[in-house]
Formats: C-alpha cells, sequence, structure tokens
C-alpha cells in the first residue's frame, strides 16, 4: 500500500505538468485497481504437519493469481470424508506440511492476466487441489478462472461449498467421455442431451448419504485424487435434467422428501431388501444404469446383480466385484470426481453450472455449519470419519480463524 501511495504521488506530480495524459492515467487506474483488491501478503491455513501427524493452523503467504487464474478469499469450506481419508491413510499429496480441502466458495480479490469470465468482488464457488496454492483450508486460495462459477443471489456461502466436488463427482460419473470413468452419456448441456434418455429408468443407491464414508479410497498412492462426497443428490438432479423416469433411490426413510424435492419419483426405504422383485414394483424396463454412492462389497455386489444387460455401474470406492464375477455387457466405472482434473470436460462442467444453479435446477446439499473456523477441521472430519453425519455436508467459514 505504501508503494502504491508513493507511486500514486509521483503520477499525480507528472500529470500536474503533462494534463495530456490525465485519461489514460485514469483508465489505467481503473483497470489496476479492478484486476486486484487489498490482500495481505500472509494468511492462515490449517496444515498436516507430517504422515497422518498433527493438524496445525499456522502462517504462510498469499499465493498470487499467474495468468488466467483468480485468487479468492475463502469464505466458506465444505468437508469430505476424503479429506481425513488423506490423513489417516497418508495419500493425495505431494509433500508435507500439506494443506488440503477441495470444496470452495468465497469473493475474488485478484485476477491473472486474460481473465474476463469474473472480476474482482464476483461471489464464486469452485474445485481446489490439496496443493499449497489451490487448497480449500485457508484464507486464500488460487484457481484457474475456466473452473470457477459464479454464485447465484439466492444461495449463501455455505450452501455454494456443498456443490464443487459432488457436482463434478455426479457428472464425470454420468457425462465424461472417459468410459473407465463414465457411463459417457451425452451431457444435458450438449445438443440434444437435454432430456435425452426420457423414459429409462435409473438406480441410485444411497439417495442423500455421504458416499464412501467407511472403508479406504482405492489404489491408495500419494498422486491419487479420488473424491467421495455427497454426490448422489447432484446425480438426481442430473438424471432429471437428462429426462431418465423412474428416478429410483435407496435412501432413509427420513429423507425421502428431501430426495422427492430433487427429483426422485421412487424413493425405497435402504433398511429393506433391494431384489429384483422391488424394482419390478415400480418399471418393468431393465435398469442399464446404477449410479452406487455407497459403494460397500454389500451394495456392490447387489446393484451388479440387478444390472440389465449393457449396463453401466457406476462405483465411487474400489471395485469389490471379483473379475471371476463378472460378465461380458456389464461395465463397472470409477468416476474421479475432480473438476481439475477433467481438462476440457471440467471447463464445460463449469460454463453452465452456474446457469443450472441460478435456475434452481441444480440444488446445494443441506448444509452443518461448523463454528470455529479452521481450528474446528479435525474434530468435524472426526465426526465424518465415525459415521455421524447424514444428509448434509459440513461446512466452516476459514475467516473465524483469527489467530494461529
Amino acid at each position: 500500500m505504501k508503494t502504491f501511495l508513493l507511486s500514486l504521488a509521483f503520477a499525480l506530480v507528472f500529470l500536474a505538468y503533462q494534463p495530456q495524459y490525465f485519461t489514460q492515467f485514469i483508465a489505467s487506474l481503473l483497470t489496476t485497481t479492478m484486476s486486484t483488491a487489498i490482500v495481505p501478503t500472509t494468511q492462515l491455513a490449517l496444515f498436516i504437519q507430517t504422515p497422518k501427524g498433527a493438524w496445525v493452523v499456522k502462517e504462510h503467504v498469499v499465493p498470487t493469481p499467474e495468468s488466467g487464474e483468480v485468487l479468492t478469499r475463502v469464505e466458506a469450506a465444505g468437508l469430505n470424508p476424503v479429506d481425513w481419508k488423506v490423513h489417516d491413510y497418508d495419500f493425495g499429496v505431494s509433500g508435507y506440511p500439506a494443506v488440503v480441502g477441495t470444496d470452495i466458495a468465497g469473493v475474488v480479490v485478484a485476477i491473472g492476466a486474460g481473465v474476463q469470465n469474473v472480476q474482482v468482488g464476483d461471489r464464486v464457488l469452485y474445485q481446489g487441489l490439496r496443493t499449497l496454492r489451490r487448497a480449500a483450508f485457508q484464507h486464500y486460495s488460487v484457481s484457474p478462472a475456466a473452473i470457477v462459477a459464479k454464485i447465484p443471489s439466492q444461495l449463501s456461502f455455505d450452501q455454494a461449498a456443498t456443490i464443487p466436488v459432488a457436482a463434478a463427482t455426479a457428472a464425470v460419473g454420468l457425462y465424461s467421455p472417459n468410459a473407465a470413468q463414465s457411463a459417457t452419456l451425452t451431457a444435458p448441456w450438449a445438443e440434444g442431451g437435454l432430456g435425452k434418455y426420457a423414459g429409462q429408468p435409473i438406480l441410485i443407491l444411497g439417495g442423500s448419504s455421504a458416499v464412501g464414508q467407511a472403508g479406504k479410497p482405492p489404489n491408495i498412492t500419494k498422486t491419487y485424487t479420488q473424491l467421495i462426497t455427497l454426490s448422489a443428490p447432484p446425480v438426481i438432479q442430473f438424471a432429471k435434467l437428462s429426462g431418465f423416469s423412474p428416478i429410483i433411490t435407496t435412501v432413509s426413510p427420513s429423507n425421502f422428501a428431501l430426495t422427492t424435492s430433487l427429483g426422485a419419483t421412487h424413493p425405497l426405504d435402504r433398511n429393506a431388501p433391494l431384489t429384483a422383485a422391488s424394482l419390478a414394483a415400480v418399471t418393468s424396463k431393465p435398469i442399464t444404469l446404477i449410479f452406487d454412492a455407497v459403494s460397500s462389497s454389500e451394495t456392490q455386489s447387489t446393484a451388479y446383480g440387478l444390472l440389465g444387460e449393457g449396463g453401466v455401474l457406476a462405483i465411487v470406492l474400489a471395485a469389490a466385484i471379483p473379475e471371476k464375477d463378472r460378465v461380458d455387457g456389464k461395465r463397472i466405472v470409477n468416476p474421479r470426481g475432480s473438476a481439475p482434473d477433467q481438462g476440457t470436460f471440467g471447463e464445460e462442467l463449469y460454463k453452465h453450472l452456474g446457469a443450472y444453479l441460478e435456475k434452481g435446477e441444480l440444488k446445494p446439499n443441506k448444509v452443518q455449519y461448523v463454528p470455529g473456523g479452521l481450528a474446528s477441521i479435525p474434530d468435524a472430519l472426526d465426526r465424518l470419519r465415525k459415521g455421524l453425519v447424514s444428509g448434509s455436508k459440513l461446512v466452516v467459514r476459514p475467516s473465524e480463524t483469527t489467530t494461529a
């Protein structure tokens, strides 16, 4: 700020003698002011100090947005089961100390060269990465501008922070062109995609639950970034946009109303046996698309047995169906729900995500606000670890942490 004021003083002296440059000066000043806000040089972040080690809130540098990037002040950060698994199983980060968290909602405070889709002051949401520059559990985070979406006025930051990871997991599992991760359907934003699958049934296991709560993530390595979250509600909503009917989901009876409000047509009690007969009572057509948002060995076995010829089973944890039990014509896919890792597909999703939210065609998950800022995250993740959260998303506000 001191440097800026000195520069401004020198500029004003210069303009006193060269008034013909006044217009250009004002234009330049406005451009500079529009592309950055007053941003501190350091911030607070929640670090995992060592593999499986202590969580510590401490200072580190605020990143600078490079060309094509935005810097955001993180107003709300969503918690996912994968966050505690990264800590407990030591995977998904390149080194320590590490900052994690990937669901972000906040305010743009600076933009890099070439950014045109957002400006300083915009409310945005996006999916981060588990790196020092791009993770969620800190006061400021950077993202490529191509994968941020503006938050519509009717949504709070807390609500917006429930969306990025869940929406990406659902969209990848249904629409990505990568056949190893997706059913490769035509996306509703593509030509001819809206309502394309009218009259075709879909089954979603775990219609409101936090998916992948139990068990180790698949193929744990230092670089694996499987993202596991409340993906089932967005699957229901994308299925509605794609025209699927009936939309059948297994869910706790206490969440029947929630899933029907999202677009499910036939919620089934998750505690009751799921059989061919129970599905036949809903539809006479074969089920050729099942999204298993629980992905336990039991749910996978049940889903695979119910899957029709030529069908696709999307799972969010390691495949539990032995190779010897698999049959030709039934495909198992494992969506990697990370928009930053999806290239062009991730960018396409974010081009349309804001409009879906604005129109209410995609709705946020139910929020459980966790007070206390960054310091409250370890205890909140323990609640996820113990399976104490259902039908809602834990959200913290990093700015509530004022001291390390």
